[in-house]
């Protein structure tokens, strides 16, 4: 039985230092609705593991503004 704090045992220990986010495989119009959430996964998780005034906050906002805009745009086109 693993104690407060610790990770499960079938769970790797979390990196100290936040994966880095590369851009990804296909301009985002061209990503499925899968690839599309775990790009804004992964921006949320890098966003959310470094200091709020590191340089490249900004870059990543604007990477996850942009998946947001997509995805809310595919939701709007869904409707109608």
């Amino acid at each position: 039985m693993n104690g407060p704090g610790q990770p499960a045992r079938n769970q790797p220990a979390m990196a100290a230092e936040p994966a880095a986010v590369g851009p990804p495989k296909h301009p985002l119009y061209a990503l499925t609705t899968y690839e599309l959430k775990d790009r804004r996964r992964e921006l949320e998780r890098a966003i959310k593991g470094i200091a709020a005034d590191a340089t490249i906050q900004a870059d990543l906002r604007r990477a996850l503004d942009a998946v947001i805009a997509e995805q809310e745009d595919r939701a709007r086109s869904a409707r109608t």
